[in-house]
């Protein structure tokens, strides 16, 4: 993959990646606490413990912050600084780094490239800890690409999510870093309609079979719901 792109000008047309199941295959952030939980069987014990609570409150969209901030916390216990949960993160994206190449989807990453050769001004912006996106990314040569992610920050003995981006938060942060009108957006996910609805040309990729529907009723007929590799989600692979 060519490494070497235009600077945009800052004029250029704004594109918006989504992370998780529009560039990656999966939830990357839900990997990395996965395996922070597993490290620790006290750990997976009290996850499991709070999962009535906490799963609850990750399945509904108003309270997701809260549920995955919990979940977190009980993955993180004992780090008292982002600094020691950022290294933790390239610790486990250098001890990953086959199965996160394999995730990597083909793809996305050629349309983001094609993106970036055209002197497109590319973001990603993720529900995902931006220092996480960032390793990952820096697999593929794609690492100087401005990303936003959720915040975090130490919390009663842990980290915890202090600001998640996601939904009409994800708008705001955007905005906030004063990214404006939007040329074109793909993403995976319901969540991400405001993002979607902001886009001139908002691009459904890898969604999932019960949320087609909804994005039919919200965004324009014309909007093209792609496939680009997650065998286990809806879209068309044209």
């Amino acid at each position: 993959m060519n490494d070497t792109f235009p600077k945009p000008q800052a004029d250029a047309p704004l594109v918006v990646f989504d992370f998780d199941n529009t560039l990656y295959d999966g939830d990357s952030g839900s990997h990395l606490f996965a395996w922070l939980l597993k490290r620790n069987p006290m750990r997976i014990a009290a996850a499991l413990a709070a999962t009535p609570l906490l799963g609850l409150l990750v399945a509904m969209l108003s309270t997701r912050r809260l549920g995955i901030s919990g979940y977190v916390w009980i993955a993180t216990f004992g780090l008292h600084r982002v600094r020691d949960f950022n290294e933790w993160v390239n610790r486990y994206v250098a001890l990953h780094q086959d199965d996160i190449q394999r995730r990597l989807l083909p793809v996305a990453l050629e349309v983001l490239a094609k993106h970036r050769a055209a002197g497109d001004r590319v973001i990603v912006a993720t529900g995902a800890p931006p220092e996480l996106a960032k390793a990952i990314l820096a697999f593929v040569a794609h690492q100087d690409i401005p990303v936003i992610g959720s915040q975090v920050g130490a919390c009663w003995g842990a980290i915890t999510a202090t600001r998640h981006c996601h939904n009409r938060e994800k708008m705001r942060m955007l905005r906030e870093r004063g990214y404006g009108d939007i040329a074109v957006a793909y993403s995976d996910s319901v969540a991400d309609l405001p993002l979607l609805k902001a886009a001139k040309m908002p691009v459904v990729v890898n969604p999932k079979a019960s949320s087609i529907k909804v994005f039919r009723r919200e965004l324009p007929a014309d909007t093209p719901m792609l496939n680009w590799g997650c065998s286990e989600r809806g879209g068309s692979s044209d």
